[in-house]
Parts: C-alpha cells; sequence; structure tokens
C-alpha cells in the first residue's frame, strides 16, 4: 500500500519518468531505422531507389522471402556488409520475422553509413497483407 500512497503524492515525479523512458525508447528504435510500409517498399524497389536485406537465418529466407531481397542474417551483417557495398547510395531496408532483429542490425549498418530503413512488422506482416514471397535463391544466370 505504501506504493500507491508514493504514487498518489508523486504523480508528477512518475509521469516525468514514464514521459522520459517512451523517449528513450523512441530514439532507440529509430536509431536501427524508421519503419516502412509494405506499400512504401514496394514503391522504392520499383523504382530502383532501395535494396531490401532479409536478416532471417538462411532456412527461414529460403522458405519464402520477397523477390529481389538479399539474405544477409542479422548474426553475420557485421562480417557481410560488403555484400551490399555497390548499394551504398540506395536506402537499404531491412526485414526480419516480425521485428525482433532489424534494429539491431540497422545500428550496424547506420553506423557504417548506411541510409536504413526496417519493414514494419517483418516478414509476418508482409505475408499477411498477402504480398508475393518466393521460394529458394534466385537462379543465377546461365554463361553458354
Amino acid at each position: 500500500m505504501d506504493i500507491f500512497i508514493f504514487a498518489s503524492e508523486q504523480w508528477l515525479l512518475i509521469s516525468l519518468l514514464l514521459v522520459l523512458i517512451y523517449i528513450f525508447a523512441l530514439t532507440e528504435r529509430t536509431k536501427g531505422g524508421k519503419p516502412m510500409t509494405c506499400s512504401q517498399l514496394v514503391s522504392l524497389m520499383n523504382s530502383d531507389q532501395a535494396v531490401l536485406v532479409d536478416v532471417r537465418a538462411n532456412a527461414d529466407y529460403q522458405a519464402g522471402h520477397v523477390h529481389g531481397a538479399i539474405n544477409i542474417p542479422h548474426t553475420k551483417i557485421a562480417t557481410r556488409l560488403s555484400e551490399i557495398e555497390k548499394h551504398r547510395e540506395k536506402v537499404i531496408v531491412l526485414a526480419d520475422q516480425m521485428g525482433q532483429h532489424a534494429g539491431g542490425a540497422g545500428k550496424e549498418m547506420t553506423k557504417q553509413g548506411y541510409t536504413v530503413r526496417r519493414l514494419s512488422g517483418g516478414m509476418s506482416e508482409w505475408q499477411q497483407q498477402n504480398m508475393p514471397v518466393v521460394q529458394g535463391k534466385k537462379a543465377s544466370p546461365k554463361k553458354s
């Protein structure tokens, strides 16, 4: 019961603490890239202004991914950034399963100078909106 008495007497301090926690959480979330909707991603990819990097494990990527996505698991993002170096001038959009790993990968990429956004809701949201997915790796062109 003492906590309720404290809260009623110090409501201003508690309110200030909650506001500061909210601001901290919001700024930490945007450090990994601002969220982007599925339709915004499609628009940017169609105009060749963005590249999608799927940060899920390879098995999840193989099971179904957005056409044209590059698979770099979030655990290997720091060591495999050279794979997307040629896309540095574009917006890099990160997709994971539900938004849990894209933020950490985005922070690492932002430190390296990339312009990063996150697919809001990840692949779960993409599939929930009945957007197309492909399975397996994209076939490499045959040389004759």
